[in-house]
């Protein structure tokens, strides 16, 4: 038991250092906000290929990466989700630059929902009546920015589809997170490459034309992607379901306070209705998940 419990404290805090990470990666992209996204969505994926590849090869991984870059199914699965995640990355880095933080956190607030909604149209998965009414009030929120505000969060829902549909796939995908991301990354590759080559007969390649310290913040755009992803695995295999979904309220959190409070992105009565039944519907969510998992436990003991 002691064991168990000194093993969850490491997951929680796995996880909060992921999470957190996650939670001010705006404040990098602000820091490379003059950047076009393009490239820096090109830099993002060689640079993540070079430090996972070091990563899989110090942890003794590597064998396990040759076999699956084997598998001609497994790849073909990977391509589509590599395409589904670079848009994700896409779109959040595009709305960081333009202040739009607020409602990028508003997407990854949804994603719950939506992969929820998700998996009962394409895994048959059953919603119980709370999970419903919680969809219900968070599809009210976006309906009241659309109808009384006259414009469609899309960034938000950008964000959160994209993301639901990348979370589906990999569910479906066998394959650990470290040779999956890495295997995408190598996909992208050719792409950003060329595109980054590109760039330089333009004479446009930010990268060799700007000073050395835009040279490293590009090139811990690897780390600043991988990094995360390692304590998210990490915390996973520790924690329940219902733990990590928690904690994963975390990263938009985070991010919905550097908007306000840091980077004065405004909040008006109207925009934070949205947010606030947002919010509603996730504590609804949440709360009976809770509530459903102690049932569960308290039945199983009992047995």
């Amino acid at each position: 038991m002691e064991i168990s419990q000194q093993e969850q404290k490491k997951g929680i805090l796995y996880a909060l250092a992921a999470y957190g990470m996650w939670g001010l990666i705006p404040v990098y992209f602000k820091s490379v906000a003059s950047i076009s996204p393009f490239e820096i969505v090109a830099h993002r994926v060689i640079w993540s290929v070079i430090f996972l590849a070091l990563f899989m090869a110090a942890t003794g991984r590597w064998q396990t990466l040759m076999d699956n870059l084997r598998q001609k199914k497994l790849l073909a699965s990977l391509t589509l989700s590599a395409i589904i995640i670079s848009f994700n990355w896409l779109v959040f880095i595009w709305a960081v630059a333009q202040e739009r933080i607020l409602e990028a956190s508003l997407g990854y607030y949804i994603n719950p929902l939506i992969s929820v909604l998700l998996g009962m149209i394409f895994l048959g998965e059953r919603l119980r009546i709370a999970q419903w009414l919680a969809i219900l009030i968070a599809t009210a929120g976006v309906a009241y920015q659309l109808i009384l505000l006259g414009s469609l969060p899309w960034v938000a829902l950008a964000l959160a589809f994209s993301f639901g549909f990348y979370g589906l796939l990999r569910k479906r995908i066998v394959v650990d997170p470290f040779s999956g991301l890495l295997i995408e990354t190598l996909i992208l590759s050719p792409i950003a490459l060329i595109y980054l080559f590109w760039l330089q007969q333009q004479g446009q390649l930010t990268f060799i034309h700007s000073g050395t310290n835009t040279m490293i913040l590009l090139a811990a755009a690897g780390i600043v992607t991988s990094l995360p992803l390692i304590c998210f695995a990490a915390g996973a295999r520790r924690l329940t379901l219902t733990m990590n979904g928690l904690l994963q309220y975390i990263a938009p959190s985070i991010a919905f306070l550097l908007a306000v409070f840091v980077y004065h992105e405004p909040l008006n009565s109207d925009r934070l209705i949205t947010f606030a039944l947002i919010w509603i519907g996730l504590i609804l969510f949440t709360s009976e998940s809770l509530w459903r998992s102690r049932k569960i436990r308290a039945e199983t003991i009992q047995l």
